[in-house]
């Protein structure tokens, strides 16, 4: 098994002793960071992502490998943007207004990362008027809306109103616990995820890349 498999796997167990030596050991093979990115991380959570799906592990075990994965973005973040590796694209995420809920909306993130993206997490209880500020300074390829209360859920249109209005055009997507297909369609929203893995899958349709 090389540095990059054993990566992988330490990554899907949560290993973070494990994550943090190969991460390095990689590096200091002279692998390139993009490649560290694409063939450990990007392929462990990839894995954990369709385990979850199948119903084979569940959020405990997906959260420990979050953790690890992050451990191993940690190490590889400042090297990349020495060499300057291209993103994926770039996320915009927050919980709406109203709506302090924010681990569905943390593993969106992580699992967005691990896929190759930039993130910028707005975290919970979040206004319209800083999605959209925050959507003219970063330029996202794609906003994340989440809600986990049946009575934030319709603040989701708010957001989409105010963004168009603003001529911000970037694909939304939405998920939490209330949120459907039906509704994502009602309120003009690019896509709906009922879960992390699904998110990443069709963020990445939604820009072309899948």
């Amino acid at each position: 098994m090389n540095v990059l498999e054993a990566l992988s796997e330490s990554i899907q167990k949560g290993s973070l002793t494990d994550t943090v030596g190969l991460v390095t050991s990689a590096l200091n093979e002279g692998i390139a960071p993009q490649i560290i990115l694409d063939e450990a991380l990007i392929k462990a959570m990839g894995i954990i992502g369709d385990k979850f799906k199948e119903g084979e592990i569940f959020v405990p075990e997906m959260l420990i490998a979050a953790r690890a994965m992050n451990k191993a973005l940690q190490i590889l973040e400042p090297v990349m943007l020495k060499n300057s590796v291209k993103a994926k694209g770039r996320l915009l995420i927050g919980t709406v207004q109203g709506d302090l809920h924010d681990i569905g909306k943390n593993l969106v993130c992580i699992m967005y990362k691990g896929a190759g993206f930039n993130v910028i997490d707005l975290g919970a209880n979040v206004a319209v008027e800083t999605f959209v500020a925050a959507a003219k300074e970063h330029k996202p390829d794609i906003i994340g809306l989440s809600s986990l209360l049946t009575t934030t859920i319709n603040y989701m249109q708010l957001v989409i109103e105010g963004l168009r209005k603003n001529g911000i055009l970037s694909k939304v997507i939405i998920g939490g616990a209330p949120v459907t297909p039906e509704f994502a369609a009602k309120i003009n929203a690019d896509g709906y995820a009922d879960n992390a893995a699904t998110a990443v899958n069709l963020g990445k349709s939604l820009l072309g890349l899948a």
